[in-house]
Formats: structure tokens, sequence, C-alpha cells
């Protein structure tokens, strides 16, 4: 008969992506809204489809999403707004994905 299994211990490289994880802003939920929507200059949404409003983080995106929901009517790089020129930030405001705790 065997005895019971020793528990495992957890790995440095475990914890460390626990920290990594808890301490990482990844701009989801409440906090990432407005980087997933490109309403500021630090958003990764940088363009704007003239359409239907949707937004992409780059061209190719932009162009795949036109070839899907917009197939009856022509791709014009020229027509996309640029969220980044349009919107001006504040420069000290935290960025999503920078690294560390807002917590002090």
């Amino acid at each position: 008969m065997t005895g019971k299994a020793k528990p495992k211990k957890h790995t440095a490289k475990e914890i460390a992506s626990k920290v990594d994880a808890a301490t990482t802003n990844r701009g989801g939920g409440k906090a990432g809204v407005m980087d997933r929507t490109g309403l500021e200059k630090g958003g990764h949404a940088k363009y704007e489809c003239p359409h239907c409003k949707i937004t992409a983080p780059d061209l190719k995106t932009m162009q795949i999403h036109h070839e899907a929901r917009h197939p009856k009517m022509p791709y014009e790089e020229e027509k996309l707004v640029n969220l980044h020129a349009v919107h001006t930030s504040e420069p000290n405001k935290a960025r999503p994905g920078i690294r560390g705790s807002l917590k002090k």
C-alpha cells in the first residue's frame, strides 16, 4: 500500500509568473475600456472604420475587417480615421501594458 502523495512545492518560475500577472496592467476590464476603444492616444486601436466606427490596431486588420463586413464598398485607406492623430493624451498618464503595480 502506498502512502499519501507529497504536495509539490511552487517553483520560482511559477511564482515569478504569478507576480508578473498580478502587477502588469493588461488593459482588461474597466481599466482598459479607453485603451480598447481607442479614445486616448495611448490606446492600441489606432484606426477607425468610417462606415461602422469599429476600431483596429493596424491597416492589415482594418483591411480584413473591411473585406469581411463591407464587401460591396471599395477599400480606401485614405478614408480611415487615424485616432492617434485626432486625440491627444496627457504625457504623465499611465499607459496599458506598463509593468508594475499602481498600488504603492
